[in-house]
């Protein structure tokens, strides 16, 4: 299953950006990240079938251990592409949140949007490293 990072803004050079790419090295699965402008730009169409998951302050504060059973049951279940979207500034709209099958959080704390990227990324390279029985993750 694709692991598609979708973000409105650009990272530029910055320290987030090494995580970024620190991650985006250590992922084994498929992968690719899409940067958009803050506001306009197209999304690209998605691998048919594939789930939406919004990072947004609305959403759920789930484990690492759930998040990876999450695309574990979504893989075995035959999705092609899962994305995450971090939104602009202002966030995501009510009609995208109706759409997107799952809204995450993490915490309540609200997080600088590269800063929001970057945990995503080492979140994805947790979730598929406690999948593949990897000794990176240490729960408990």
């Amino acid at each position: 299953m694709l692991l598609h990072v979708i973000a409105r803004g650009k990272i530029a050079r910055s320290p987030e950006a090494e995580l970024v790419a620190r991650y985006e090295k250590r992922i084994a699965w498929p992968l690719k990240l899409t940067e958009l402008p803050e506001t306009g730009g197209r999304i690209p169409d998605p691998q048919t079938p594939f789930k939406t998951v919004l990072l947004d302050e609305k959403g759920s504060d789930i484990s690492s251990e759930e998040l990876a059973q999450t695309l574990e049951k979504w893989r075995d279940g035959g999705m092609r592409e899962c994305r995450f979207v971090l939104g602009a500034a202002d966030g995501h709209s009510q009609a995208e949140r109706d759409e997107a099958d799952l809204l995450l959080a993490f915490g309540k704390a609200t997080w600088p949007h590269l800063l929001a990227r970057a945990m995503l990324m080492e979140q994805l390279f947790r979730a598929t490293s406690i999948l593949a029985g990897h000794p990176y993750h240490r729960s408990g």
